[in-house]
């Protein structure tokens, strides 16, 4: 199983950077310009046991992802685990705290391929797509967050 942790240091209270998060129409503004994400559902009031389901459009080939919210902790986590998606295991860790007047911004990734050793081939260049994906968003919660637009 791979890791990947992402950190940011961003200027907003912690309630901002939670409220921000559970708002699950944000995930369109954080998304790098050449993947297209659509939310498959009106609720975007975020809740534990909440099942988001998603469509991402890569290189036009659409994937359907669905997440549930498996921890909701104000102010200070937010976790999904995908039941379905491209992969065999995909659990997402959204952590904010308090870093002197910042908020600190954790992203923690775990995730594993299907396909036994075959997948395990295309790890690193799946974890490098993630790990830009991550740097993106949070380059864009950052300039949203401190009103950089």
């Amino acid at each position: 199983m791979r890791r990947i942790v992402h950190t940011s240091l961003i200027n907003c209270s912690l309630e901002e950077m939670f409220d921000f998060h559970l708002d699950s129409n944000n995930i369109t503004k954080i998304t790098p310009q050449n993947i297209k994400v659509e939310l498959l559902g009106q609720d975007t009031q975020t809740h534990e046991g909440k099942i988001v389901k998603i469509k991402i459009t890569k290189f036009f080939i659409p994937i359907y992802w669905e997440v549930k919210i498996e921890k909701l902790q104000k102010p200070d986590a937010l976790v999904d685990i995908a039941i379905k998606s491209p992969f065999k295991f995909w659990k997402h860790q959204h952590l904010f705290s308090k870093q002197g007047d910042l908020c600190e911004l954790k992203d923690i990734i775990e995730f594993e391929l299907p396909f036994g050793v075959f997948g395990k081939i295309f790890e690193p260049l799946i974890e490098l797509d993630i790990q830009s994906m991550f740097e993106y968003r949070h380059q864009k919660t950052k300039a949203i967050l401190e009103k950089k637009l």
